[in-house]
């Protein structure tokens, strides 16, 4: 009786190319963007076949413009602060933000209180875009404010689409602070509630953050991958009880599928057909 051996499948390399320097570079960051978790110089010399000297000296001038940094035990990188705030630049100052303040206008005008577009930014959730109510009793937060991940709407429903070992990455070095009685704190707790988001498909802040605010969200489809991307109600919780937010998922899905189209009609169809 012989045995066969299946041979094991061939990685595709990763293509890091480019008429220049600065241009291979920046290919090797779009490799690198592709990641959402930490990743060694092996690694990548493994995933796109360039030479490790070659690829250690690109590490080196990304490492040293701050663009990314090294974790851990010293021998692994991650995205770095300047690339980080980079990425939250765009967002805020995207070609579609009019597009985009649009279907949040209609929302608001919709369900008559004030609405918001967040991304998730390390371990927090910066507001990219906001729609005030005109109602007197309101809570400002402008386009740029930062939240805590871990008890916000959009932030839980950031944390219940990661798969746990990027959950536990990130969460690790977050503090769970406890700024409400209604906040969850421990660790365990909100590991439910996270898998109770992701089985519902929406998440809420009953008073978990500020006291008196009410919030209800769901995701932005993504065009590929995970969603960076969440869109949501706030009011005051007189006016806006968690019986009556689940009325207004209706309402926040059509936004959340209007938003994803012109995110997905942003992206040249090049890109879109060597996915």
């Amino acid at each position: 009786m012989t045995s066969t051996v299946k041979d094991k499948p061939t990685l595709t390399p990763a293509r890091v190319e480019g008429d220049t320097p600065t241009l291979r570079l920046f290919s090797l960051l779009e490799v690198i963007a592709e990641k959402d978790e930490f990743f060694s110089l092996q690694k990548l010399v493994e995933e796109t076949g360039l030479p490790k000297p070659t690829l250690h000296r690109m590490l080196q001038q990304l490492e040293n413009a701050g663009i990314i940094q090294r974790d851990g035990d010293e021998r692994h990188y991650s995205s770095g602060v300047r690339l980080r705030r980079l990425a939250e630049r765009l967002l805020l100052n995207s070609t579609t933000h009019s597009a985009r303040h649009a279907v949040l206008r209609k929302l608001k005008e919709e369900v008559g209180e004030s609405c918001n577009l967040t991304a998730l930014s390390g371990g927090e959730v910066i507001y990219v875009d906001r729609v005030e109510t005109e109602a007197p009793l309101r809570f400002y937060l402008h386009p740029g404010s930062r939240v805590p991940v871990h008890c916000s709407a959009t932030g839980k429903l950031f944390l219940a689409n990661m798969t746990p070992s990027q959950r536990r990455r990130l969460l690790k070095n977050v503090e769970l602070t406890q700024y409400t009685e209604k906040t969850i704190s421990d660790f365990d707790a909100l590991e439910a509630e996270l898998e109770h988001i992701k089985r519902n498909g929406f998440a809420t802040d009953n008073e978990e953050f500020l006291p008196g605010l009410f919030c209800v969200a769901v995701l932005v489809p993504a065009t590929s991958g995970r969603s960076n991307l969440g869109i949501a109600i706030q009011a005051p919780i007189m006016r806006l009880k968690p019986d009556q937010a689940l009325n207004f998922l209706p309402a926040l899905q059509r936004a959340a599928d209007a938003l994803a189209k012109i995110e997905a009609e942003s992206w040249p169809d090049s890109i879109l057909d060597s996915d």
